[in-house]
């Protein structure tokens, strides 16, 4: 039986003091493994890096274009945004096109995530709107309305729209809606588990999707999601402190980026010289690991998969390389990829 795979050290002097394992999955778009480390096959929640597949129902039903949903508004419905003013504004403005106001909104209260702001509000200061998924629940009552759907219940499992999302995720799985296990996701609405190779290969397919298989809308909607990520980053993340935003922004129309909680990230890699057909890459901390490693091993996954140069790397050295500090200042350790990618030879 594999197992996970130690992804990263952290080093205290030259002991290795904690160690971070996971699985990372490099797939193109018609399922065949280009890289691997560890159990590629184990399978875990989605969680937010879901919302590009939960936004194509939006698009390809003619929602996003009946109600004029701009491209920049389109990236924040499939953000987990940090709540700066840019993305409340966001959210308020596509709330205001079908009608609706913050009240309708099911995703619960949070603080936002950009420290700035949330100081600037204070500790009772935020709003729903302020929650990284206000977007996605905005996208989706946006969706029921144009659809005809009861607009009370859209976050239930059973909910029309919830079932659309469901099939269109199975179908880019490429499993059957009943093989996807469903849990509670943190804003209230559904969460898809897949195995690591599953999350890769959807991505590949959501950034190459074969014209074959395919009606015309969602075609559409594939090449619309992408083109909202790469067109404006900083919607599905930040403008600040925010690896996917940074990565889009650094890889300039190469690649989209996700983040989704418990220690999981998804690539897509547009077609290219060296993938032609595509690549998904997904990655999963085993210990849930969100925020002192993730990155780094998305980063350094893409460096061996020569999607990422090193003048692509250098601006994202404080991402990529990590050093361990004390109270003092003192350097006393690292934090580094531990890791090297099994590669296909076909590829």
């Amino acid at each position: 039986m594999e197992e996970a795979a130690v992804l990263v050290e952290v080093t205290r002097g030259a002991t290795v003091e904690s160690r971070h394992r996971g699985m990372i999955a490099a797939v193109t778009s018609v399922g065949g493994v280009a890289a691997r480390a560890g159990d590629i096959h184990f399978v875990t929640f989605l969680r937010s890096s879901a919302k590009p597949l939960q936004a194509i129902p939006l698009v390809a039903s003619g929602a996003a274009e009946h109600f004029g949903i701009t491209n920049r508004e389109l990236a924040v419905i499939i953000g987990s945004h940090n709540g700066q003013d840019i993305h409340t504004e966001a959210v308020s403005g596509v709330l205001a096109k079908i009608g609706l106001d913050g009240s309708a909104l099911k995703c619960g209260v949070h603080m936002p995530y950009d420290t700035e702001t949330a100081k600037q509000l204070g500790p009772n200061g935020a709003t729903v709107l302020h929650n990284n998924c206000s977007g996605k629940h905005t996208g989706m009552l946006a969706a029921s309305r144009f659809l005809g759907y009861e607009l009370s219940s859209y976050d239930h499992p059973d909910h029309p729209l919830q079932q659309q999302i469901l099939a269109t995720i199975a179908k880019f799985a490429e499993v059957g809606p009943m093989a996807i296990a469903l849990g509670q996701d943190g804003c209230g609405v559904p969460s898809f588990a897949v195995s690591v190779y599953r999350m890769a290969l959807i991505y590949a397919r959501l950034v190459c999707p074969n014209e074959a298989e395919w009606d015309v809308p969602t075609l559409n909607a594939c090449a619309r999601v992408v083109r909202a990520m790469i067109e404006v980053p900083e919607m599905v993340g930040a403008t600040r402190n925010r690896f996917d935003s940074d990565l889009m922004r650094v890889a300039k129309g190469r690649l989209i980026a996700k983040v989704g909680a418990e220690g999981v990230y998804t690539v897509g890699v547009l077609p290219s010289e060296k993938y032609p057909l595509g690549l998904g890459v997904a990655a999963k901390i085993e210990d849930g690991d969100d925020r002192r490693v993730r990155a780094m091993v998305v980063a350094e996954a893409l460096r061996q998969l020569e999607v990422l140069s090193e003048d692509d790397l250098a601006q994202l050295a404080s991402w990529h390389q990590r050093t361990l500090k004390n109270h003092r200042g003192d350097i006393v350790g690292a934090i580094r990829p531990a890791f090297h990618l099994e590669m296909s030879p076909q590829l």
